[in-house]
């Protein structure tokens, strides 16, 4: 099973994942990408904020950054 590491980019910086997750393919990736920018969204707002400008970068067991997904993708803006 392919290990992915989800990067954090936002207004505070960079946050490395070094210790990655076992997942069965890209598109397993891809939504687990979109529950942790869903989780931070929360978390934000709970605090009084709002930020949809991060980012979560995903890299393959290799190092190489195979998805990105911007945090706007990981919610309806109506």
């Amino acid at each position: 099973m392919p290990r992915y590491h989800f990067h954090l980019r936002d207004r505070t910086g960079f946050t490395e994942d070094v210790l990655g997750r076992d997942l069965a393919d890209l598109p397993a990736a891809r939504e687990r990408a979109i529950r942790e920018a869903r989780a931070i969204i929360c978390d934000d707002v709970r605090n009084g904020c709002i930020d949809l400008s991060g980012r979560i970068e995903v890299a393959d067991g290799a190092g190489e950054v195979v998805l990105t997904l911007r945090f706007t993708e990981a919610v309806e803006q109506v």
